[in-house]
Order: C-alpha cells, then structure tokens, then sequence
C-alpha cells in the first residue's frame, strides 16, 4: 500500500506544470478558408460572379450589347431551358440526373398537338392531358429510381430513348404548322404571346421561367419537403435513419421534373409556333440542361446547390452565346468556352465541398 501510494505522489509531481488541455485544433482562418466557406454556403455566387463579368466584357467589346432588345432576346432564348432546368435541378439535388428530360418536353408537346387536331380534344383539355402525362413520364422515372433501386443515369438513359422514338411513332413524324394552330388552338401558343414595354418584347414565357424559379427557390429553401430534397442528396441512408421517406421523396422529384418538363414542352409550341416531333430539344435538351444546372453551381454529388444558381449559369450560356456572336466570333469559340466554364464548374464545386469536409 505504501509503495502504490508513493507512485501516485511521483505520478501526480510529475504531471505539475503540465498543460490541462487534452486536445487543441486550429483552424485556419485564412482569407482562402474564409472565401471557400463563403461559397460552400453561398453556392451561386460563383455563377453570379461569372454572369457579371461575362456581361461587364461583353459590354465594352459591343457597345449594342446592353440595349434592352438584346437582354430581352438572350432572356427569350433561354426560356425552355431555364424551365427544363428547373427539372434538371431538382433531380440532382438528390444526386441523380435525367437525361429523358428533353424527350418528355417534346413528346408532352406532341401529344398536346395531336389530341387536338387528330383527335378533336379541344386545346385546353389537351394541355391538361399532356402535363398530366409528362407527369407520368417523370413519375415512372422516380419509380425505377426508388423502388427497383435502378442507376437514375440507366434508368433516364432508356426512357430517354423509349421517348423520343415513342414521340416519332406516334406523331408518324408530323408537324402541325403555326398557322394551323393561330387559328384552330390558339391556347396551345399562349406562352409565345408577349408585352412590349417600351416596343422591347418580352414573352410571357420568360415571366414564367422567373415565377418557377423563385417559387421552387422558396420551397427548397423554407419548406420541410425542401430540406428533405436537399438531405435525400446529402446523405440517403442517414435522412432515411432521421426519418425522412427517401423512396417518396424521390419519385415526387422526378414526378415534379416531368411535370415542368411537359410544361417546357407546352412552352416550346408558343416559342416555335408549331409543333414538331423533330424539335432539338428531344436530343439537346437533356445537355443543355445538365450545362445550365453545372455552370450554376448545383454539385452533382447531391445535396447542395442552388436553383437561382442554375438561372444564373442558364443565363451564362445565353450571354456567351449572344455575346459572341455580337462580336463576329466563330460560333465554336461558344461551345469550346462553355465546354470551359463546365470543367471549371465541377473543379470548383470539388474545391468548395472541401470546406465541408
């Protein structure tokens, strides 16, 4: 007993003057850990940044560029793809994609078209069937997805496919012309209708990309069923373990995803005036989308990013594209640049992620 006791007096005699701090962690406060921080919680400011400088230049190289009909037409031009982006969106937030967005688009257009003039349907109703239907379209997707735990990129990859041949059997690869539809279904281009404040035309297309933008800006960021889109992304199993019903959660994303892209579609009859099952949309869509969703910020990875930020990188690609060409470019220059502005995005966004890890 006396020699256990003189080793706890040696032991504590030793211990005088030692630190009482069991573990000590620094963390940098750099102004590059501070910057990263910033935009890990801010995840469209980097497209924002992007946007403003590709303007500020494109500006001093045209003096025509800021005239209120040029931002008036890039905003025209990327009407369809900012509402096929806000389907694109939501999927990735889940850490998904869907590559059949283009073909619901088109083929939701066509069925529109056709239930009107083959089938008598008057043109409102056709409208609902056809949301109706791209809505399915979406919905089988998210079922594929959740219930038969199939990859979301084989699984899009097919239907995209089945679609768009769907689209030209049905179709039998007619167009019906814009003349046809001004004066039998009028309803069918109500989104090509436009204002003109001041003689600069505005579509009212472009009004509702804003208003579908700010509407799922708002539900992702303040609602419950937002939070769940954003955690399903993060970390699957651990918001199945808080609760959250991932499989549901996922097929009402690409359900939701159909049904913008049916409207997209019902958009694209107003933008083009006809309704053709050969519109690019069915084999770009699906691309042009994925741009405008990388370009803004949205990781691929699931479970970060920012809606307004895939508005902003839509917006991105169309001043590029406008830009260059106001300034005699060849057109390539705009694909080799956005090709740029792509792997530039995902090497930030990786860079970005770290501030979390």
């Amino acid at each position: 007993m006396a020699s256990d006791t003189k080793a706890a007096t040696s032991f504590e005699e030793g211990l005088k003057g030692a630190s009482e701090k069991v573990a000590e962690f620094h963390e940098d406060k750099g102004a590059l850990k501070r910057l990263q921080h910033w935009l890990h919680q801010t995840p469209s400011a980097v497209p924002m940044i992007v946007l403003v400088v590709a303007l500020i230049i494109f500006g001093l190289l045209s003096p025509n560029f800021f005239k209120a009909t040029t931002l008036s037409t890039i905003l025209q031009q990327i009407a369809i793809v900012g509402i096929i982006g806000c389907a694109q969106s939501i999927v990735v937030l889940t850490a998904g994609i869907d590559l059949s967005v283009g073909a619901i688009a088109v083929f939701s257009s066509v069925l529109m078209g056709q239930m009107t003039f083959r089938y008598g349907i008057p043109a409102p109703l056709s409208i609902l069937i056809g949301l109706g239907l791209g809505t399915a379209m979406g919905f089988i997707n998210g079922w594929l997805v959740a219930k038969v735990k199939l990859p979301p990129f084989i699984v899009t990859l097919g239907t995209w496919q089945i679609l768009l041949a769907s689209n030209f059997i049905f179709s039998a690869n007619e167009t019906i012309r814009s003349s046809d539809i001004a004066a039998q279904a009028p309803a069918l281009q109500f989104w090509g209708n436009a204002i003109q404040p001041g003689g600069v035309k505005v579509l009212y297309a472009v009004f509702l990309m804003v208003a579908l933008v700010a509407i799922m800006a708002y539900v992702l960021r303040q609602t419950a069923w937002g939070r769940h889109v954003y955690a399903v992304g993060d970390d699957p199993d651990a918001a199945e373990l808080a609760g959250v019903q991932t499989k549901r959660i996922l097929i009402q994303v690409y359900a939701l995803a159909g049904l913008f892209c049916a409207i997209a579609g019902w958009v694209m009859i107003g933008r083009f005036g006809s309704v053709s099952p050969t519109a690019s949309t069915g084999q770009l869509g699906n691309i042009q989308s994925i741009t405008a969703v990388v370009i803004g910020g949205i990781s691929l990875f699931g479970g970060r990013g920012s809606i307004v930020g895939m508005f902003f990188g839509a917006l991105i690609v169309g001043v590029f594209e406008m830009g260059l060409k106001m300034v005699g470019t060849d057109p390539q220059w705009t694909f080799f640049l956005i090709g740029l502005l792509i792997i530039l995005a995902v090497a930030v966004d990786q860079w970005i992620r770290k501030a979390s890890a």
